[in-house]
């Protein structure tokens, strides 16, 4: 199953000291790129939670967010940074005296000032931490089943256009080998036409000469072998699933660079609107494949 970097996951804990919820949201990114948003106080356990993180995502811009509810004594009391409250009348008062203005300090506007209040807890005891931890596992877990669930999408789309793919695929098949007949017989008619139509008296060695370069140059064979074997592996990748996004890329590049190169050797209007038909796909698939693990 292919697991997608798009996702959302969320779980709520709740004792009778606090309540916990995490918020894990995903999007798609070259690299695993974790944006934390947490109380203060838990910023000593930044690190263990990366950890548990990384054990199960490997890609994506994941935004990780805690809302913590105290609902026990121990966390509702409250740490003022009395010298820094002080401090700051004491500034306020020397600029109202340099103005000549009255100073009467409203300490009710200390309530909206972080700067002079403390987090509780700023070395929270391991049976916090470790309760924390399992909340953030549990809101993983339900993280991982919403990206398997648009994996599962994501893999159904791909197999489908791979399909699509294999189709326009037999189609050049077909399509090419009587394009070598038609450039061969032009190459002749106009040789002809240069000289006059008097072929016989051209070496004819050097006439089919000239045709073996030019059928050379339009045969496409070994450019349509190495798209099946992309298109195989594409699906075998696709089936097995994990952590494919970076495989199923390079898969799609190489397939870019063979149609390409097919749609340029083949100089046939059938064979380019073909080919146009492919990549088309193959950049559909491109930006499916850009949201996989």
């Amino acid at each position: 199953m292919l697991i997608s970097m798009t996702g959302y996951g969320r779980a709520r804990l709740a004792t009778p000291r606090f309540a916990q919820t995490w918020e894990v949201k995903g999007v798609n990114s070259r690299f695993l790129d974790l944006k934390w948003r947490l109380p203060h106080f838990t910023r000593s356990m930044e690190n263990a939670f990366e950890r548990l993180v990384r054990q199960k995502i490997h890609r994506g811009r994941v935004e990780i967010s805690l809302h913590f509810e105290a609902l026990g004594g121990e966390f509702a009391e409250a740490q003022l940074n009395e010298p820094l409250a002080l401090a700051m009348i004491g500034k306020l008062r020397d600029l109202a005296a340099a103005c000549d203005a009255p100073f009467a300090p409203d300490m009710n506007r200390f309530l909206t000032v972080p700067a002079v209040w403390r987090d509780p807890l700023s070395e929270p005891d391991p049976d916090l931490a470790e309760q924390l931890a399992a909340g953030l596992g549990q809101a993983l877990n339900d993280f991982k089943l919403s990206r398997g669930r648009e994996g599962e999408t994501l893999a159904r789309d791909l197999l489908a256009r791979v399909q699509h793919m294999e189709e326009i695929l037999a189609r050049l098949r077909e399509a090419t080998p009587p394009i070598k007949e038609k450039k061969t017989a032009a190459l002749t008619a106009r040789i002809a036409e240069l000289v006059g139509g008097q072929l016989g008296d051209l070496p004819r060695d050097r006439i089919l000469q000239e045709a073996a370069i030019l059928c050379d140059k339009l045969d496409v064979s070994e450019e349509l072998t190495r798209l099946a074997g992309h298109l195989e592996r594409l699906n075998k990748v696709v089936a097995a699933g994990g952590e494919t996004g970076k495989r199923l890329d390079f898969l799609l590049q190489e397939a870019f660079r063979e149609i390409n190169t097919l749609g340029n050797k083949a100089q046939d209007l059938t064979a380019s609107e073909l080919s146009v038909e492919f990549k088309a796909e193959l950049e559909k698939c491109r930006e499916q494949v850009a949201n996989v693990e």
